[in-house]
């Protein structure tokens, strides 16, 4: 069975690595969020596709679940040192990604190109593609910080703005990244993991084609949201900063117009009737990926949701 996942953040890459871990080798692409790319002491820096990247190829650290295992900060501590910009924090591990990527990047490579050698170097057996390789930042509009880049809103304010609005800039003119299409088109199954709604997972419907490519398809989601909180980031904040109740509900709400199947938690089991009126079918189960075991469980239970919806294939 051919899964397409779009994922962005710490819980995308969770739910990502268990369908890695569960699907035979080669049956799994991850549509990655490039939205909160950004420059940073001059390197290319991508975060999600950084941790999609290191969970796959077990490399990520996990008491974060972002940046690498076994990490040292010896160049973060001397730019602090010369009152360099130290908040966002690079790791030693990490800085060597960054650093190959910019100067291939300067070389002339797509960074779809790039992702692609560093996933054979790291022996990942899946395809992990970002979402387009033209740049497309993630703008957050805020009411007294006015507008921020998605990563100053982020990790350097550390999501304390109230936000009032996104903007996506370059999304107009960027085109899916090649294969993004063609890996939606022949998937059996589309699955939306649980990442943030406003910017993991709403960049990458806004690419060109890609809502378009989705809708015909059987999607299935997984709530990021529980008993109207978010397990990590600022997901529920955004939904109540924006005019909307954080709740299981007011996720699958975002995606009403192609959502077949959303897998909610017991703690939400009440949305399930108002979730069913728009004809999306509502799963409960424990959606939390607490380990390794629960990753593989949660991945289990989704592709034979599948299979049983899809007739067995």
């Amino acid at each position: 069975m051919k899964i397409a996942a779009l994922a962005g953040g710490v819980g995308g890459a969770k739910l990502a690595d268990g369908l890695y871990r569960t699907l035979p080798a080669g049956d799994l692409t991850v549509i990655v969020n490039t939205g909160d790319d950004f420059t940073h002491l001059g390197l290319k820096i991508c975060p999600d596709l950084d941790t999609v990247c290191y969970t796959l190829a077990g490399k990520a650290n996990p008491s974060t679940g972002w940046g690498r295992s076994g990490e040292t900060y010896t160049a973060l501590s001397e730019i602090s040192s010369l009152e360099g910009p130290d908040w966002f924090r690079l790791g030693d591990r990490d800085l060597g990604t960054h650093l190959v990527r910019t100067q291939r990047m300067r070389e002339g490579s797509s960074l779809s190109q790039i992702t692609r050698a560093f996933c054979a170097s790291w022996g990942i057996h899946a395809t992990i593609l970002p979402m387009s390789d033209d740049i497309i930042a993630t703008i957050v509009h805020t009411r007294n910080h006015g507008s921020l880049n998605f990563q100053e809103y982020f990790v350097k304010l550390h999501c304390q703005p109230e936000v009032v609005g996104f903007q996506f800039d370059g999304i107009g003119m960027a085109k899916p990244a090649p294969g993004v299409i063609e890996a939606i088109e022949s998937a059996d199954a589309i699955v939306l993991c649980p990442s943030n709604p406003w910017v993991s997972i709403a960049p990458i419907l806004t690419v060109k084609g890609v809502r378009e490519a989705i809708r015909p398809k059987f999607v299935l989601s997984v709530s990021p949201l529980i008993g109207g909180q978010a397990l990590k980031g600022p997901a529920a904040k955004m939904f109540s900063e924006l005019g909307w109740q954080p709740s299981a509900q007011a996720v699958a709400e975002q995606y009403r117009d192609f959502l077949n199947v959303f897998l909610l938690d017991p703690a939400d089991r009440a949305d399930c009737d108002a979730i069913r009126q728009w004809g999306i079918i509502s799963y409960v189960t424990d959606v939390i990926m607490k380990d390794i075991p629960d990753r593989i469980r949660l991945a289990n239970e989704i592709l034979d949701l599948i299979n049983q919806r899809l007739g067995g294939m």
